[in-house]
């Protein structure tokens, strides 16, 4: 099992949604803890060494890398899209 954490930006942009937005989204990003790689995501490419890809939540997008070796999944940057994708990860 791996652990869920969420990177200073991802926070905040969760902090800043409507508090049922959060709850879905905070809801779905749980379910990473179990299968870090659903279906429904997409593989972007490596970053650092680290998987990164990127998991769709209705209409918002959040970028992850999976660090295998500690069994983190890192929230790196949580958004609308095209937003996003904007900046790298």
């Amino acid at each position: 099992m791996y652990s869920i954490v969420l990177s200073q930006k991802a926070l905040h942009y969760l902090k800043e949604l409507d508090k049922n937005i959060e709850t879905r989204l905070r809801k779905r990003l749980k379910r990473l803890e179990e299968n870090p790689v659903p279906t429904d995501t997409k593989f972007l490419g490596r970053h650092q060494n680290d998987k990164v890809f990127r998991y769709r939540i209705g209409d918002y997008r959040a970028l992850y890398k999976i660090k295998d070796k500690e069994k983190v999944v890192l929230i790196t940057k949580i958004d609308k899209r095209p937003k996003v994708y904007k900046a790298g990860f």
